[in-house]
C-alpha cells in the first residue's frame, strides 16, 4: 500500500514540476526580445500583420499561453516557424530516433567502460592500479566532449581511416559520436563505482564474509555489487535522459539531424514553439528517467523504502 501512495505521489509531483517547466520555458521565451517572424527581408506591415494574426502572435502572451496550453491538452505542438511546412511535432519525430541511437550506444559504451573500471580500481585500492585507473579518470571528467570529439575524428576518421566523421547516412559517423558521449560518461561512472564499492567494502557485513573465508571475486560481486552500484544507477537518471535528449555539442561537431541540433537552430531562429516543444521533450523524459531510477534503487537496496516523505 505504501508503495501505491509513493508511486501516485511522485506521478502527481512529475505532473506538477513538468507544468512548471513548460510554463516558465513559454514566458522566458515569448519575453525575450526578437520574433520568429522576422527575416533578413524586409516584409511588408500588413503580411506581418496577417501572419501573426495567423500564429496568435497579435494576441497578448496571458492569451497566447492558455491557447497553447490547449494545443498541449490535444497533443499539438503546434507548427515550426523555422522549418516551413513542418509542425514542431514532426520535426521531433524525425530527430529523436538520431539522438535516441546516439544516446543508447553512448549509455551501453560508459557502462561498458566505467563499471568494470570503478570495480577493479575499487579491489586495488591505492596501489598504482588504482591511482592510474582514476588518474585517467579524472582527465576523462575535465576534458569536455567538444575537445574528445574532434580529437577521435581526427585519430579514427583521418588518421586511419576507421569512421565517418560526419553526417547520418554512414553508421560509423554515429559510432564515432556514440563513443564520444560515452567515453565522457564513463569517466564519471567509473569515479562513481569506486567511491560506492569501497564504502560498501568497508561496511561490518563485508568484513563479516572475509573472517569466514569468503573469496575476494565473491566478495566483490555477490556482496559489495549490487550496494556499491546503487548509487551508479541513481547517476543514470539524469546521465540516460541527457545522452538520449541529444548531445548538442557532439551533433554539432558530427553533423548529426538530432534533437540536440534542432534545439540549437530553434534558439537561433526564434522559433518559439520548436524550444517549447523540445524543452518539454528535455523535461519528460528526465522526470520519467528519475522516477524509474527511484524504482530500481528501492529493487537493489531492501533498505530503501517507498514512502511518501
Amino acid at each position: 500500500m505504501e508503495g501505491l501512495k509513493y508511486i501516485g505521489s511522485r506521478i502527481l509531483q512529475s505532473f506538477f514540476a513538468l507544468f512548471c517547466i513548460i510554463t516558465i520555458t513559454f514566458f522566458l521565451v515569448r519575453l525575450a526580445p526578437g520574433s520568429p517572424l522576422s527575416d533578413e527581408k524586409a516584409i511588408p506591415p500588413h503580411l506581418l500583420a496577417q501572419m501573426n494574426e495567423k500564429y496568435g502572435l497579435d494576441k497578448s502572451i496571458p492569451v497566447q499561453y492558455v491557447r497553447y496550453l490547449g494545443l498541449l491538452s490535444r497533443g499539438d505542438l503546434g507548427p515550426s516557424f523555422a522549418n516551413k511546412g513542418f509542425t514542431v511535432k514532426e520535426v521531433i519525430a524525425q530527430s529523436w530516433p538520431v539522438s535516441a541511437i546516439i544516446g543508447f550506444l553512448g549509455l551501453g559504451i560508459a557502462l561498458v567502460i566505467g563499471i568494470p573500471v570503478g570495480v577493479f580500481a575499487a579491489s586495488k585500492r591505492n596501489t598504482n592500479t588504482d591511482y592510474f585507473l582514476m588518474g585517467v579518470a579524472m582527465l576523462g571528467i575535465c576534458l569536455p566532449t567538444f575537445v574528445i570529439g574532434p580529437l577521435l575524428g581526427l585519430l579514427f576518421g583521418l588518421k586511419l581511416d576507421w569512421f565517418d566523421v560526419a553526417g547520418w547516412e554512414n553508421s560509423t559517423a554515429w559510432l564515432l559520436a556514440s563513443l564520444t558521449l560515452g567515453l565522457y560518461y564513463a569517466a564519471y561512472i567509473a569515479r562513481l563505482t569506486r567511491g560506492s564499492m569501497l564504502d560498501v567494502l568497508s561496511q561490518d557485513y563485508i568484513r563479516t564474509a572475509r573472517a569466514k573465508g569468503v573469496g575476494p571475486l565473491k566478495i566483490l560481486f555477490k556482496h559489495a555489487f549490487r550496494g556499491g552500484i546503487t548509487p551508479v544507477v541513481a547517476y543514470l537518471g539524469p546521465a540516460l535522459a541527457g545522452l538520449i535528449g541529444g548531445s548538442f555539442v557532439v551533433e554539432q561537431i558530427f553533423g548529426l539531424p538530432g534533437l540536440g541540433q534542432h534545439f540549437i537552430k530553434a534558439a537561433v531562429n526564434r522559433d518559439l514553439l520548436l524550444i517549447n516543444g523540445t524543452v518539454t521533450v528535455f523535461a519528460i523524459l528526465i522526470i520519467a528517467m528519475n522516477f524509474i531510477v527511484d524504482l530500481v534503487q528501492a529493487w537493489l537496496d531492501p533498505r530503501r523504502k517507498l514512502t511518501t516523505s
